[in-house]
């Protein structure tokens, strides 16, 4: 889809990032080590029906990090200890940071951009085929959500395209609930803002392909990435927490997750005690 065809609250811009940038992205990413996630702990159990499970994808976020286990970032009544102060972005990703927020600004009305904005949180996912009994299962696929940290979301992506959606409600509604369906293309970025676009539609991802097979990524045991996503957020200053600040129980929640990022991480590393 063309960037003068997409409705207010829109950007998509093909491509974004050039070809020695995007190496130096992704020389960077293969230092990291994402993290498989359960969705529950101890002091956040599984609600009646629901059972303990792992994430679709291993994950690494940046600026702050929202461990499922704590629930995730969910205002208005969904602040209080869901974001964990992380590592600062580096150089590399903190310039493409600085173009994105320019391009959202230029490109979206003010009123679309609250006081204070900035893209101060960033999500990693890797999508791709995860081993399971001995089998690669397509994993590389989310179901409907909405972003709920305010302002302008920014999207880049890597890898094999993936056919993204937006939608009124979920699946079961079938093919009229579809708003708005396009590829996101290696090296590309999506800007999506507005009332309709962040609070009204879900938004999917309903596959990824699986033709470039390009190695992304760092060595994840069990697990071939094929497509890697970063989605970029406003979380208010006021609403991150140190690690130290938290409630000693939701600390030992997380405490597992934070020995492994601190294996190749100076920032957690220094969070272990």
């Amino acid at each position: 889809m063309k960037k003068d065809s997409l409705p207010t609250g829109l950007h998509y811009q093909f491509p974004f990032i050039d070809r020695k940038e995007r190496a130096r992205l992704l020389e960077w990413i293969a230092t990291l080590t994402p993290l498989w996630e359960m969705r529950f702990s101890e002091h956040n159990p599984p609600p009646e029906g629901d059972t303990q499970r792992p994430l679709l994808r291993p994950v690494y976020w940046l600026g702050n990090w929202q461990f499922a286990c704590l629930d995730y970032y969910h205002p208005p009544k969904g602040i209080l200890h869901r974001c964990v102060k992380a590592e600062p972005y580096p150089k590399v990703l903190q310039d493409v940071v600085d173009r994105i927020e320019f391009i959202a600004k230029k490109r979206f009305p003010k009123n679309f951009i609250p006081p204070k904005w900035k893209l101060n949180t960033c999500l990693i996912n890797f999508y791709g085929n995860k081993l399971e009994d001995g089998k690669w299962v397509d994993r590389a696929r989310v179901g409907e959500h909405k972003d709920f940290e305010p302002g302008p979301v920014g999207s880049m992506s890597f890898g094999d395209r993936a056919f993204f959606q937006f939608v009124n409600g979920k699946s079961t509604m079938g093919e009229d609930n579809i708003v708005l369906s396009q590829w996101l293309e290696d090296s590309s970025l999506q800007i999506f803002a507005g009332e309709k676009w962040k609070e009204k539609v879900f938004h999917r991802v309903q596959r990824v392909e699986d033709k470039k097979k390009e190695k992304l990524g760092p060595e994840i045991e069990g697990f071939q990435t094929r497509r890697i996503n970063f989605t970029f957020r406003y979380v208010p200053e006021e609403h991150i927490y140190p690690l130290q600040n938290l409630p000693p129980e939701l600390q030992g929640d997380i405490r597992p997750y934070v020995q492994k990022l601190g294996e190749s991480s100076p920032y957690w590393r220094g969070l272990n005690p």
